[in-house]
């Protein structure tokens, strides 16, 4: 669960985040990220059909060596990028999911990136 940003800030739907999956994720069938709402609890009603990314998307963009950038904001970055909308005045949080996850996952060997401020 992501409830904070790599400095210890609450998320800021207003704000624009950047989260860095490393390549070789440990998942036998996929991973997913989901925004949440802090105050409702519910997936983030935004213009996007769902508030997420996963391995499953066919328009996912997938960086040379392996690995994933998401961002995470309320305006989507230029260019082809994978991108969460969030909202200004919203505060969220985040649920990473592993589907099959295999033991390096449990040795700690991998780790998702922190979600970081950039703007």
């Amino acid at each position: 669960i992501g409830l904070r940003d790599s400095e210890g800030r609450h998320f800021d739907g207003g704000k624009t985040y950047k989260l860095h999956v490393p390549p070789n994720v440990p998942a036998k069938r996929f991973w997913e990220i989901t925004v949440y709402d802090n105050q409702t609890r519910c997936m983030l009603q935004t213009d996007q059909r769902l508030p997420g990314i996963t391995i499953q998307d066919a328009d996912i963009v997938r960086n040379t060596d392996g690995s994933y950038d998401i961002y995470l904001g309320p305006e989507k970055p230029e260019g082809k990028v994978n991108w969460i909308q969030t909202l200004p005045g919203k505060g969220w949080n985040m649920l990473w999911r592993i589907y099959g996850p295999e033991q390096a996952w449990y040795d700690g060997e991998w780790r998702p990136g922190e979600i970081a401020l950039i703007e």
